[in-house]
């Protein structure tokens, strides 16, 4: 079945029902309730493997993966990027804070953000090893906090060139962004540092996530190479060319991009820029974003109500944009599967919408599916990234409890809130 491809690697079809790493679907979300998020520990460990194999495969030099903690991050989460080694990438204080209560360790926190605030620098300053400088001031904000000892600094560049995404939204390297430095700020930030002491020790950029062709990325490697020289970077030093390698939400989109291609464009752009440019192999830092994190998830709904209005049915849940709201965002695409019946012959084009007082409250439009009745469950492949870090209390929604799946393991690392937890700030 061509849609199966979406979910975990685990996922197979038993009795015509889902289960994932031997888990029946239907089981769990009686047991710990709808809307509940699962990830799959084995295609977690997979995404991690095949980065570090083609790492090792294309890239002479030392080289290092970086989680991005926006995607999804939890203590648990924190735990086993650890025993992945991977550096995790934190905005601000609360992502932080949660990294620290995971077990990572300060050599392996990178904090990102485009208007850090004294807090966030602070928190930076205690916990983290290294902090991606986005504009000049931050730089006198750094000197200007008291502190013993100052993390490495990476500044990031804005290289005037975006990949093509889906959605204007998740681009983030062109000229009119609000990310990073020009080339002549960066210069100057260079210089402050050398002025004020500063441990400048590499270069990040970010052009976009979600892509699928990594050609757009080549101009933007050679003019942070060109920067890397002007400033006098020898041994030890640090280059990022970000991340965002895409990911496949619906069937219409298989294959699944390549992370050979992906690691191998790069790491041959490096390679070649840097010998042209007599400049020592950089430790090669990549962030995969969603490409390790989003099909190890799956979301699980359940069908309270159905309405037929001539052409248009309406699936009505109780998940939606306070868990997901990629669709109302950006308009992602997402495809899914009834978790029992699952060989059942699609009948009827539907949209699946949540229970929000928001026309916009709607997952996926226009997809063949069984005719499905209240009652039923339904599980939305690709939903590790960007859902649960992006999810609100709108409408007083509390927050879906999240399993982590092993052969013969359940465990549950996020708790559902309750009402109670809604009340909990209020004075």
């Amino acid at each position: 079945m061509r849609r199966l491809q979406l979910f975990p690697d685990t996922a197979t079809i038993e009795n015509d029902s889902l289960h994932i790493a031997g888990h029946d679907l239907a089981s769990l979300a009686h047991r710990y309730l709808t809307p509940l998020y699962i990830y799959d520990r084995a295609t977690l460990d997979a995404s991690v493997a095949d980065y570090q194999s083609a790492l090792q495969k294309h890239y002479p030099a030392s080289s290092q993966i970086t989680y991005a903690g926006k995607a999804f991050l939890c203590k648990a989460i924190a735990l086993w990027t650890q025993e992945h080694d991977l550096f995790v990438d934190c905005t601000g204080e609360g992502e932080i804070a949660i990294a620290v209560a995971g077990g990572v360790a300060r050599e392996h926190i990178l904090v990102h953000g485009v208007n850090k605030s004294t807090a966030d620098l602070k928190s930076a300053f205690q916990h983290a090893g290294t902090i991606v400088v986005d504009h000049l001031t931050e730089l006198k904000n750094l000197v200007a906090t008291e502190v013993a000892t100052t993390p490495d600094i990476w500044l990031r560049l804005l290289p005037g060139v975006a990949v093509t995404t889906h959605h204007a939204h998740t681009q983030t390297g062109q000229h009119d962004s609000k990310f990073g430095m020009t080339h002549k700020e960066i210069l100057e930030a260079a210089q402050f540092c050398k002025d004020h002491h500063l441990p400048l020790t590499g270069i990040h950029f970010h052009q976009g996530s979600n892509f699928r062709d990594p050609e757009p990325l080549i101009p933007a490697i050679e003019l942070a190479l060109d920067i890397a020289k002007e400033i006098g970077f020898k041994r030890d030093w640090h280059f990022c060319p970000g991340g965002g390698w895409g990911v496949t939400y619906h069937e219409d989109e298989l294959p699944h991009p390549s992370i050979e291609t992906y690691v191998k464009g790069i790491a041959e752009a490096v390679v070649e820029g840097c010998k042209q440019r007599g400049l020592d192999l950089p430790q090669l830092h990549l962030e995969p974003g969603r490409s390790i994190v989003a099909r190890a998830g799956v979301a699980i709904y359940r069908v309270g109500a159905v309405k037929r209005r001539g052409d248009k049915v309406w699936i009505l849940t109780d998940g939606g944009m306070a868990d997901n709201p990629r669709h109302a965002l950006y308009g992602a695409r997402y495809s899914c599967l009834p978790v029992s019946g699952v060989g059942v012959e699609g009948s009827e084009r539907v949209s699946i919408a949540g229970p929000y007082c928001e026309s916009g409250d709607v997952v996926i439009e226009d997809l063949l599916m069984p005719k499905l009745k209240e009652g039923d469950l339904i599980a939305i492949p690709m939903s590790g990234a960007y859902h649960l870090s992006m999810s609100s209390n709108y409408n007083g929604a509390r927050r879906p409890a999240v399993l982590l799946l092993e052969k013969g393991g359940v465990k549950q690392i996020v708790r559902r809130e309750t009402v109670e937890d809604l009340l909990q700030r209020d004075e």
